[in-house]
């Protein structure tokens, strides 16, 4: 029984990883309310580098997220301004393993803080973290050490984190409605009300 569950655990994972935060960028970005990002900063002054990592600089690690960010957000054109702060906390990029028997894989944790600039108010009163691993485009097999560049490690995590910023902020609009004015969405109203 306990092996079953580990096992799901591992694909639940496996699963997650391997959905590439750049895939849906050709369609039209997710319903976000009334929003539109006008600040986008990253900052890393403690980035932890986790063990057996490549080496990447400070900017390096901040001018990945910000472009990712940019990337994704800069879709959205609705009338609201926002602003996001993102801080690096640490970083894992793969270096080349043994195939089957070590192929590591690369990991980056941000926090993030969000601001409604209309209402001078942070809408995150403690900032919100997020941990994200690489894509496993490459295979489950081969550690992305042996088939990507520190570079493109970091811009798959950063899309990776863009991704998973944006489905962050889909579920708080969905339930706080912090882009639809306070109003929480219909889809929300209609399930509290069973």
């Amino acid at each position: 029984m306990v092996k079953l569950r580990l096992l799901a655990v591992l694909m639940s994972v496996m699963v997650l990883a391997a959905c590439n935060g750049a895939r849906d960028l050709g369609e039209p970005p997710v319903p976000l309310g009334d929003f539109k990002l006008v600040h986008n900063i990253a900052v890393a002054p403690k980035a932890v580098k986790g063990p057996l990592s490549r080496e990447v600089s400070e900017e390096q690690l901040t001018k990945a997220l910000t472009d990712a960010t940019a990337e994704r957000f800069g879709r959205y054109d609705g009338s609201r301004s926002y602003h996001f702060g993102m801080s690096v906390e640490g970083y894992v990029l793969a270096q080349p393993g043994i195939p089957i028997v070590f192929a590591p894989k690369s990991i980056l944790i941000i926090n993030l803080t969000v601001w409604d600039d209309a209402a001078n108010k942070k809408l995150t009163p403690k900032p919100h973290q997020i941990t994200v691993l690489e894509s496993l485009d490459q295979g489950p097999v081969i550690g992305s050490g042996y088939t990507k560049s520190a570079e493109e490690q970091l811009k798959n995590l950063a899309q990776n984190a863009a991704k998973q910023i944006e489905n962050f902020l889909v579920q708080k609009n969905r339930e706080e409605g912090w882009f639809n004015g306070g109003a929480a969405s219909a889809e929300v109203s209609a399930e509290e009300t069973e």
